[in-house]
Parts: structure tokens; C-alpha cells; sequence
């Protein structure tokens, strides 16, 4: 698997040197969402969604933009807007993955495509399940993904199951208004949950 983990790497590190790029640029959408999201209503959830989709490919502060959703549309509203936004994400990165499959076909052996295939038909829906609430690696996770076997319900699916809980917690830090002063927290926890998954995921998978 000494190729596939050649271009992980190598996808990450590009991830981090644009995310690092916009930071230095300052740009005010990308550093700063919330004046672009504070009117609310229809063109607000639109903005939303779009910035999170947008996530494959450009350093979105997806957790402010997730809380925004919560403070301005409640937290049943604003965990469905931010699910839609980060499933969109993940299908695009998915799509990427499907386009560039000729590429990777060039680069990787053929033997090592089939061992890939066969990992993440098991593997595969649990690591997009863990990876969706980690910045620039979900985005890798889905792009390898989409040059593999793995469908689009799969990913779908498991998207949605990794990407509930983090919606709906920084839906409730928006609309209970703990708004950035715990923004950090709920990110560890996040994080917390998806190693929780990850354990249990592979404790069912040994299982069976």
C-alpha cells in the first residue's frame, strides 16, 4: 500500500499549504464567515451549505460556520443545513476521487489497486465515518475513496454517520449562544467521538 499512502500524504500536504496560503492572505470570507452569514434566511443557508462544500477545496472554518447555522436557525434546522453542506463535501471529494481514477490507475500497481479494494470494501465506510469531522484529512479520505469500489450510498451513508455529531453539537453551541468560548471544546469532543467510533467500528468489525 506504499503507493496509496504516497498520495495521501502528498494530498494532506497540499490541504495544509493552501490552508496555511489563505491564512496568510487573510481573506476575510475564508478567515471570517459569520458577517456574510449573520443577515440569516434563505440566502444565508444557501452561503452556509455553499462554504461548506467548498471545504474540499479551499480551508473553510467549517466549525464557525456550523455554529452560525445553529445560532441563526435553531439546532434541528441548523444540524440539517450543516449535514447538507458536509455531505455535499463529501460527495464532491468523492467525484474528484471517480475523475481522477485514471490517474491513479497510472500510478499505482494494479496488485496493490486490488489489495486497496478489498481494504476498503471493509474498512472503507468506517474510515469515512471517523475522518468527516477532521479537517484535511475527511477531504483526503474522500477523494481515495472515490478511486476505489466503494458506491455512493456507501459513502453517502457513512458520511451522514460521521458527520451527525459534530452538526449537532455545534448546532447547540450556536443556538444555546456558547458561540466561540467553547467552540475549541466541542471540537475536542468531537474528535473524542470519532476515536469512540473508530473503536467500536473495529471492535464489530473484529467480531464479525
Amino acid at each position: 500500500m506504499r503507493h496509496y499512502a504516497y498520495l495521501a500524504g502528498a494530498m494532506m500536504l497540499a490541504f495544509a499549504l493552501l490552508f496555511a496560503v489563505v491564512e496568510a492572505l487573510e481573506l476575510p470570507l475564508l478567515s471570517d464567515p459569520e458577517p456574510l452569514l449573520a443577515g440569516g434566511g434563505a440566502i444565508a443557508a444557501a452561503a452556509g451549505v455553499g462554504l461548506l462544500i467548498a471545504d474540499v477545496a479551499l480551508p473553510v472554518p467549517a466549525s464557525l460556520v456550523m455554529i452560525a447555522h445553529g445560532a441563526l436557525f435553531g439546532v434541528a434546522a441548523g444540524t440539517a443545513l450543516s449535514l447538507a453542506g458536509g455531505l455535499g463535501a463529501a460527495l464532491f471529494g468523492f467525484w474528484i476521487g471517480r475523475r481522477g481514477g485514471p490517474l491513479v490507475a497510472r500510478l499505482v500497481p494494479e496488485d496493490e489497486r486490488r489489495r486497496a479494494g478489498a481494504l476498503l470494501a471493509r474498512w472503507g465506510p468506517l474510515a469515512i465515518v471517523v475522518s468527516r469531522p477532521v479537517p484535511i484529512v475527511a477531504e483526503t479520505v474522500a477523494i481515495l475513496a472515490g478511486t476505489s469500489p466503494l458506491g455512493w450510498v456507501s459513502l453517502s451513508a457513512a458520511s451522514v454517520a460521521g458527520l451527525l455529531p459534530a452538526a449537532l453539537l455545534y448546532a447547540l453551541t450556536g443556538a444555546t449562544a456558547a458561540r466561540l468560548d467553547h467552540a475549541s471544546l466541542i471540537f475536542a469532543l468531537v474528535l473524542a467521538i470519532a476515536a469512540l467510533l473508530w473503536l467500536l467500528g473495529r471492535r464489530l468489525r473484529t467480531d464479525s
